[in-house]
């Protein structure tokens, strides 16, 4: 019996040691792809940040009237773009996502833009209302297909087929925190007009209404762009966190399955001293 534990644990052993290789491989690729994430993020948040100001400046002048964009509503009918990974093995990630949107939308008639593999499985799994299923990927979206996505939710948005947007994402904040968000896109949130703040800006090629129209398929489009940047950067942070807490455990697993095979091993020898020590003494 002491022989087949022996043999049992030997080989426990080797098949956690080869799970432990591939989570450390799979550390190191997440690591490395992170580093390319954090570079994007840098580089996307400029353009989200210009483009909000933009707007906002634009919106908060005197001579700004109401237009679709602007017009709020009960958000009876929203679209969520939901932002997930394009796999698993990186703790909570995605279910952080799924968990977020499912609160935000409860009780309302939603329907749903996944992007990523797991969040298009996840929403087919469940019948949900899904307006656009052609991003399964979200690591092969380029710029290009953002603003292709923003046409198609404008276009949406403009005709009422729903009445509000909202892109739910996780932010990367460092290399242990990422914090799952639902911001919203459509309608617009006009700030307050603050009367006196200068001289009133000049537009070119329309009126300040006519401009905010141009430019939204754009600020929508690099919205999304900047968010996929931050979810591509916290997924391999996530999975980076996930797969170094994995080879944690399977070395202590290692250690313990080695101090078993030891005392199994001890106990055998003894065995076998006994056994020589007994029959030597009879003879």
């Amino acid at each position: 019996m002491a022989g087949a534990s022996m043999n049992d644990i030997k080989s426990r052993i080797k098949s956690v040691t080869g799970t432990m290789q591939i989570t450390k491989a799979m550390e190191l690729v997440a690591t490395s792809k992170l580093r390319r994430a954090r570079e994007n993020v840098d580089k996307s948040r400029p353009f989200h940040e210009i483009i909000s100001a933009a707007l906002n400046g634009i919106m908060s002048s005197d001579s700004f009237g109401e237009v679709v964009w602007t017009e709020q509503s009960e958000c009876k009918k929203p679209l969520y773009i939901v932002i997930a990974g394009d796999r698993g093995l990186a703790g909570g990630f995605n279910t952080n996502i799924f968990r977020l949107t499912t609160s935000h939308s409860a009780g309302r008639e939603a329907k749903y833009l996944p992007i990523g593999k797991k969040s298009l499985e996840h929403y087919r799994r469940r019948d949900a209302d899904i307006v656009c299923d052609r991003h399964g990927y979200v690591s092969e979206l380029s710029v290009g297909a953002c603003l292709d996505i923003a046409d198609e939710v404008c276009h949406g948005f403009a005709e009422g087929r729903f009445d509000s947007v909202f892109v739910v994402y996780t932010k990367f904040v460092s290399m242990i925190s990422q914090v799952p968000v639902c911001e919203q896109l459509l309608p617009l949130k006009k700030t307050e007009t603050v009367s006196g703040s200068g001289v009133e800006p000049i537009y070119v090629g329309g009126s300040a209404e006519d401009i905010v129209s141009k430019i939204m398929p754009e600020y929508i489009g690099g919205v999304l762009n900047c968010a996929i940047c931050e979810s591509l950067a916290a997924e391999s942070a996530a999975r980076r966190t996930a797969m170094n807490a994995a080879n944690k455990n399977a070395s202590e697993i290692i250690d313990t399955l080695v101090l078993k095979y030891n005392r199994a091993r001890q106990a055998v020898i003894t065995q076998e001293i006994t056994e020589i020590v007994s029959g030597s003494e009879a003879l």
